[in-house]
């Protein structure tokens, strides 16, 4: 998939959406609901499902925010794969499930920081009530802002306090997340620290045990939260 590249000089430009936008956006929030009400725990959905900017390309995202026993989700979903995924040395560790080919479920294994949980409102986060939208930030570094027939969309670029404001999280989240994108907006995807696939034969705890043996970076993250 071609990436998303920054768009740097947009300032208040008003989308509106077309039947074909509602309907796809009301197809995949009724699919994020149908798999959500089979959580035990309060989830969210997250990114440009969120938002409302939704494409043909989206993906429906849906996270936990605080650590579940995976036997409790494995109990009520149905998925393809598990991954165990750790974006640098010092992130949470995480479970995804890979409920589709345009679906998947994340489950923190470690408790998150709270820059972390901001991670998730800087793209726009909503749940469990999903008769709304929100505000955040795509790929694009552009501000979504939800309208009555569609969104307006601005470069955060300048104006990172302003964003911060707006979502209601730290400006240094802000600059943090413009460097991480603008480093892949010039080099191409960066990559994680950890990104593999659960074996069958192994529970999700099993496996990052077996991870913790190999691995003194992740050991210290498992402990240390």
């Amino acid at each position: 998939m071609p990436r998303e590249k920054i768009k740097r000089f947009v300032d208040g430009r008003r989308i509106v959406y077309d039947g074909e936008h509602w309907k796809l956006f009301r197809e995949m929030r009724s699919h994020a609901v149908d798999i959500m009400k089979n959580i035990p725990y309060p989830s969210s959905i997250y990114g440009s499902l969120a938002r409302g900017d939704v494409t043909t390309k989206s993906d429906i995202d849906i996270a936990l925010l605080e650590p579940v026993p995976s036997y409790l989700i494995e109990m009520n979903i149905n998925y393809w794969e598990r991954w165990i995924i750790q974006a640098t040395p010092n992130s949470a560790i995480k479970a995804v499930y890979i409920i589709d080919e345009k679906t998947a479920l994340s489950v923190p294994l470690v408790p998150l920081t709270d820059t972390e949980r901001q991670f998730y409102d800087f793209g726009g986060r909503i749940g469990p009530n999903l008769d709304t939208r929100v505000c955040g930030v795509n790929k694009k570094l552009l501000f979504i802002e939800p309208t009555e027939d569609g969104h307006v969309e601005w470069s955060i670029l300048g104006r990172e306090y302003e964003a911060a404001k707006k979502l209601h999280i730290d400006v240094n989240v802000v600059e943090e997340r413009i460097r991480v994108l603008s480093r892949r907006d010039k080099i191409g995807r960066t990559g994680m620290y950890l990104k593999t696939c659960v074996p069958e034969r192994y529970g999700v705890e099993e496996f990052v045990r077996i991870l913790c043996d190999r691995d003194p970076v992740i050991r210290r993250v498992v402990r240390e939260r």
